[in-house]
């Protein structure tokens, strides 16, 4: 069976930007294939990770984008899977290569949310929620999470502060990596004045609005040695769904993400205490938390400590470093690109080329995309 592996990536800046998404998409491209020969030469499928057609008013993501790399007659699919789009992407492409259906697919993501203002991406990304319970009840993303917030400082020993804390992490993280949205620091009492969004929840406890774009080649081992590229082997993945609305669920237990990193282990052999980096989906600060526990690194209640050195953690915690990215919080997370982005960050740190944020003797990393 043919070993999957990422074999180049590139990305777009983040932010908000006058590019529309197809520009975006072609910026993020021409990176992934600086030293590589034409996409249309190598890649023979295209898995596109997109939330919503309400930003720029287009589907047909995986046509289009296929057209724009140069592309013709291959087949070009976009992914919907909310925040999660992007890694459902990347999964399709490890999957057919490791089917030996192709030997290069091209995932890629790509995201305007700005064209819509606040307004609208808060009402696109409702659009997760479910309809006949939730949506029309006003809820938004915020005050989903807010929801789990809550309830994750009512169950554990958690404060407020802790949760700033993670923020106060992951922009130190950002400070150091030249892609990232916000590349600059904050102190806690700039998340603690911070104005109220959906208590607990205040603005620098949130992910940004943001542009952008990636592009991940998966090919097999052998081609990437062909391409003289640097790689990174997929060795599992795995993926589950939760129940769409908050009140079915325990909400703090992420299930899903709990099986689905469950899955990706047993694929690879391996357990928790093997990952060195995880680029989790801290599109809140308390999913940084749930996420931590979720993924095994934490025991349950403690996940909030992420932001700590691992010898002042619980026992129980292993040695993990979390989003060292910046994570969606400020590295940015322009929706369908975002688990791309985490893919991207792996690639760069499990390859020698993430400069001052390089995690010392990295080897294993996790990506957890999350939508809804």
């Amino acid at each position: 069976m043919p070993e999957p592996v990422i074999a180049s990536v590139g990305a777009s800046p983040l932010g908000r930007t006058d590019l529309p998404g197809r520009d975006l998409f072609s910026v993020a491209l021409a990176e992934a294939f600086d030293d590589l020969p034409d996409p249309a030469d190598i890649v023979e499928a295209v898995y596109v990770g997109n939330q919503s057609e309400t930003y720029e008013h287009q589907i047909m993501q995986g046509t289009l984008l296929a057209e724009w790399a140069g592309l013709r007659h291959v087949p070009a699919e976009r992914v919907e899977g909310c925040a999660a789009a992007g890694a459902l992407a990347l999964r399709h492409a490890v999957k057919d290569v490791r089917n030996g259906e192709h030997e290069a697919v091209l995932a890629c993501g790509v995201e305007k949310m700005t064209s819509a203002g606040t307004s609208g991406a808060t009402d696109a990304l409702s659009a997760a929620f479910d309809r006949a319970i939730e949506q029309r009840s006003g809820i938004t993303a915020p005050s989903q999470y807010a929801l789990l917030g809550q309830r994750y400082l009512h169950e554990t020993d958690a404060t407020e502060r802790d949760l700033a804390e993670i923020a106060v992490k992951n922009h130190a993280n950002a400070a150091r990596n030249p892609r990232a949205q916000f590349p600059k620091e904050i102190d806690i009492a700039t998340v603690l004045e911070s104005d109220p969004v959906a208590p607990p929840l205040k603005l620098y406890d949130c992910a940004p609005v943001g542009d952008g774009a990636a592009a991940v080649l998966v090919t097999t081992a052998e081609m990437a040695a062909d391409l003289n590229q640097p790689q990174v082997r997929v060795a599992g993945s795995g993926a589950s769904a939760n129940n769409i609305a908050v009140a079915e669920r325990d909400m703090t237990d992420i299930a899903g993400a709990r099986i689905a990193a469950e899955t990706a282990y047993e694929e690879a052999g391996i357990d928790a205490k093997s990952v060195d980096i995880a680029e989790v989906h801290d599109a809140f600060t308390v999913c940084e938390a749930l996420l931590a526990e979720a993924a095994g690194f934490a025991p349950a209640g403690t996940g909030y400590q992420s932001y700590q050195p691992p010898a002042e953690r619980a026992d129980g915690w292993t040695d993990v470093q979390l989003s060292p990215s910046g994570g969606l919080k400020a590295r940015g997370h322009p929706i369908g690109a975002t688990g791309l982005l985490q893919a991207l960050e792996a690639y760069e740190q499990l390859t020698g080329a993430a400069g001052d944020r390089a995690v010392e003797d990295a080897e294993t990393a996790l990506l957890l995309n999350e939508g809804g």
